[in-house]
């Protein structure tokens, strides 16, 4: 079995729940000091290089967006040793011009959910990360450029609006957002992408536009079946857009910080860092505070 380091992390939403086509696969039961991940994280091969795949909502989709583990899901590929992820989700447009079918990869991202743990930090070990780019704008350009030679219609840049869930919004939510420039609506992203920050792991994502969300007064209102129905017929898109991405990782060098994220965000002192929670965080914090 292949034990190289994976160059990709890859989370599956919903409808895309295993990855065709890897070879040299092996199946990872992982424990993390924040609990087990969603599901077992399989690894394998993708044009020579390694890839880690797992299911964001359980295989069996039985995990709702605000009881997704997201912290043990990002350590998991932490302790993995992956450098980078792509989140493959389904979406909800705001927009006219993003119509469903077509995928996005955002560039922003607002915050609107209500009950879930968004760091890592805490209990003594204070950091204040850097978002003001949510998305890795090196990883995301590579998936943008993947995704068009897959062929498919993708729109570059946008900004994606995380709410609570599970449920749908209501017209008057949907409306308000787009009001506010809202370009996509998803469950997922947040705190997923602050946590990869966090993490020092480039994070982008590509996000299946699957309806107009309540608002189009002249289309279909959302609901799970047709999520579902758009996403089945995108599956074949998005995993020829990984293979072309895996493809072409190391044609140049990253020119974002998000490796080193962490450098300018510790305040604390680490004199007074607790001895518990400096080995719960050393695999993040182990090149800014000695064990």
């Amino acid at each position: 079995m292949n034990h190289a380091e994976p160059v990709l992390g890859i989370i599956g939403g919903s409808g895309l729940y295993q990855f065709e086509g890897l070879t040299q696969v092996e199946t990872l039961e992982l424990e993390t000091p924040f609990g087990k991940p969603s599901s077992p994280i399989v690894i394998g091969n993708i044009a020579g290089k390694r890839v880690a795949f797992l299911a964001r909502h359980g295989i069996g989709h039985f995990i709702s967006p605000t009881e997704v583990n997201y912290r043990a899901n990002i350590y998991a590929f932490k302790a993995l040793g992956v450098p980078r992820i792509v989140s493959i989700s389904a979406c909800g447009s705001l927009r006219d011009d993003y119509a469903p079918g077509e995928i996005v990869i955002p560039d922003q991202l607002v915050d609107f959910t209500r009950m879930r743990a968004r760091s890592f930090f805490g209990e003594g070990l204070v950091a204040h990360i850097g978002v003001a780019d949510p998305f890795c704008p090196d990883l995301s350009a590579k998936l943008f450029s993947a995704v068009n030679q897959a062929g498919v219609l993708a729109h570059k840049g946008g900004t994606l609006i995380t709410i609570e869930g599970p449920r749908f919004s209501t017209r008057a939510e949907s409306n308000l957002f787009r009001s506010w420039g809202m370009s996509i609506i998803g469950m997922t992203a947040c705190p997923e992408a602050f946590l990869a920050r966090e993490a020092e792991i480039c994070y982008a994502t590509m996000a299946h536009v699957t309806d107009y969300d309540v608002w189009h007064v002249s289309e279909e209102a959302v609901s799970v079946e047709m999520v579902v129905r758009t996403l089945l017929k995108n599956t074949e898109g998005a995993q020829k857009a990984v293979i072309s991405l895996v493809k072409g990782l190391f044609d140049t060098e990253p020119t974002c910080g998000c490796s080193h994220a962490l450098e300018t965000a510790i305040i604390t002192n680490p004199a007074h860092v607790p001895e518990e929670t400096r080995h719960k965080l050393t695999l993040l914090t182990e090149k800014y505070i000695q064990p």
